[in-house]
Protein backbone atom coordinates (compact mmCIF):
# COMPACT_ATOMS: atom_id res chain seq x y z
CA UNK A 1 0.00 0.00 0.00
CA UNK A 2 1.31 3.41 -0.92
CA UNK A 3 0.84 6.07 1.75
CA UNK A 4 0.36 9.56 0.32
CA UNK A 5 -0.68 12.83 1.96
CA UNK A 6 -4.26 12.21 0.81
CA UNK A 7 -4.53 8.87 2.65
CA UNK A 8 -4.57 10.15 6.27
CA UNK A 9 -6.56 13.20 5.16
CA UNK A 10 -9.52 10.85 4.67
CA UNK A 11 -9.86 10.59 8.46
CA UNK A 12 -10.30 14.36 8.81
CA UNK A 13 -13.85 14.39 7.42
CA UNK A 14 -14.88 11.37 9.50
CA UNK A 15 -13.57 12.90 12.71
CA UNK A 16 -15.30 16.20 11.93
CA UNK A 17 -18.63 14.44 11.48
CA UNK A 18 -18.13 12.48 14.70
CA UNK A 19 -17.31 15.64 16.62
CA UNK A 20 -20.37 17.50 15.34
CA UNK A 21 -22.69 14.58 16.05
CA UNK A 22 -21.38 13.93 19.55
CA UNK A 23 -21.17 17.59 20.50
CA UNK A 24 -24.86 17.86 19.64
CA UNK A 25 -25.62 14.70 21.64
CA UNK A 26 -23.60 16.06 24.56
CA UNK A 27 -25.53 19.33 24.56
CA UNK A 28 -28.88 17.52 24.36
CA UNK A 29 -27.94 15.22 27.27
CA UNK A 30 -26.71 18.13 29.36
CA UNK A 31 -30.06 19.84 28.85
CA UNK A 32 -31.91 16.66 29.84
CA UNK A 33 -29.80 16.35 32.99
CA UNK A 34 -30.62 19.93 33.94
CA UNK A 35 -34.35 19.30 33.44
CA UNK A 36 -34.22 16.07 35.43
CA UNK A 37 -32.25 17.78 38.19
CA UNK A 38 -35.02 20.36 38.49
CA UNK A 39 -37.52 17.50 38.80
CA UNK A 40 -35.32 15.86 41.42
CA UNK A 41 -35.24 19.04 43.51
CA UNK A 42 -39.05 18.97 43.59
CA UNK A 43 -39.36 15.25 44.42
CA UNK A 44 -36.19 13.63 45.78
CA UNK A 45 -37.90 10.23 46.09
CA UNK A 46 -38.65 9.76 42.37
CA UNK A 47 -36.53 6.72 41.54
CA UNK A 48 -37.23 7.09 37.82
CA UNK A 49 -35.48 10.47 37.77
CA UNK A 50 -32.49 9.08 39.65
CA UNK A 51 -32.18 6.13 37.22
CA UNK A 52 -32.39 8.46 34.25
CA UNK A 53 -29.75 10.82 35.65
CA UNK A 54 -27.38 7.89 36.31
CA UNK A 55 -27.83 6.67 32.74
CA UNK A 56 -27.29 10.16 31.35
CA UNK A 57 -24.14 10.65 33.44
CA UNK A 58 -22.66 7.43 32.04
CA UNK A 59 -23.56 8.50 28.52
CA UNK A 60 -22.01 11.95 29.00
CA UNK A 61 -18.74 10.34 30.18
CA UNK A 62 -18.83 7.94 27.24
CA UNK A 63 -19.38 10.80 24.78
CA UNK A 64 -16.48 12.72 26.33
CA UNK A 65 -14.27 9.66 25.83
CA UNK A 66 -15.47 9.20 22.25
CA UNK A 67 -14.59 12.82 21.51
CA UNK A 68 -11.16 12.45 23.14
CA UNK A 69 -10.40 9.33 21.10
CA UNK A 70 -11.67 10.92 17.87
CA UNK A 71 -9.50 14.00 18.43
CA UNK A 72 -6.52 11.76 19.18
CA UNK A 73 -7.19 9.95 15.90
CA UNK A 74 -7.14 13.30 14.12
CA UNK A 75 -3.89 14.24 15.83
CA UNK A 76 -2.25 10.96 14.79
CA UNK A 77 -3.44 11.54 11.21
CA UNK A 78 -1.92 15.04 11.20
CA UNK A 79 1.37 13.69 12.55
CA UNK A 80 1.22 10.98 9.88
CA UNK A 81 0.86 13.64 7.18
CA UNK A 82 3.82 15.55 8.60
CA UNK A 83 5.93 12.38 8.64
CA UNK A 84 4.99 11.67 5.00
CA UNK A 85 6.07 15.23 4.18
CA UNK A 86 9.42 14.49 5.87
CA UNK A 87 9.78 11.23 3.93
CA UNK A 88 9.49 8.97 7.00
CA UNK A 89 7.01 6.58 5.38
CA UNK A 90 7.41 3.60 7.73
CA UNK A 91 6.84 5.74 10.84
CA UNK A 92 3.97 7.53 9.09
CA UNK A 93 2.33 4.17 8.38
CA UNK A 94 2.39 3.33 12.10
CA UNK A 95 0.81 6.66 12.99
CA UNK A 96 -1.83 6.14 10.30
CA UNK A 97 -2.58 2.67 11.66
CA UNK A 98 -2.91 4.16 15.16
CA UNK A 99 -5.30 6.81 13.85
CA UNK A 100 -7.40 4.19 12.10
CA UNK A 101 -7.49 2.03 15.19
CA UNK A 102 -8.63 4.96 17.32
CA UNK A 103 -11.32 5.74 14.76
CA UNK A 104 -12.56 2.16 15.00
CA UNK A 105 -12.62 2.40 18.81
CA UNK A 106 -14.55 5.70 18.71
CA UNK A 107 -17.13 4.27 16.32
CA UNK A 108 -17.50 1.12 18.44
CA UNK A 109 -18.03 3.25 21.52
CA UNK A 110 -20.70 5.22 19.67
CA UNK A 111 -22.62 1.96 19.17
CA UNK A 112 -22.43 1.45 22.94
CA UNK A 113 -23.77 4.96 23.54
CA UNK A 114 -26.68 4.34 21.17
CA UNK A 115 -27.47 1.16 23.09
CA UNK A 116 -27.43 3.11 26.34
CA UNK A 117 -29.77 5.64 24.74
CA UNK A 118 -32.22 2.86 23.95
CA UNK A 119 -32.03 1.68 27.57
CA UNK A 120 -32.81 5.21 28.74
CA UNK A 121 -35.94 5.18 26.61
CA UNK A 122 -36.95 1.87 28.17
CA UNK A 123 -36.60 3.45 31.63
CA UNK A 124 -38.68 6.42 30.50
CA UNK A 125 -41.45 4.22 29.13
CA UNK A 126 -41.36 1.58 31.86
CA UNK A 127 -44.45 3.04 33.52
CA UNK A 128 -46.39 2.35 30.30
CA UNK A 129 -45.43 -1.33 29.90
CA UNK A 130 -48.95 -2.63 30.47
CA UNK A 131 -50.46 -0.18 27.99
CA UNK A 132 -47.85 -0.89 25.30
CA UNK A 133 -48.28 -4.69 25.45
Amino acid sequence: MELTLATPAILFSTVSLLMIAFTNRYLALASLIRDLHDKYKIDKTDKMVILQIRNLQKRIRLIRNIQFIAISSLLLSAICMFLIFLGKLQTAAWFFAGGLLMQIVALSMSVLEITMSMNALKIELSDMEEVLK
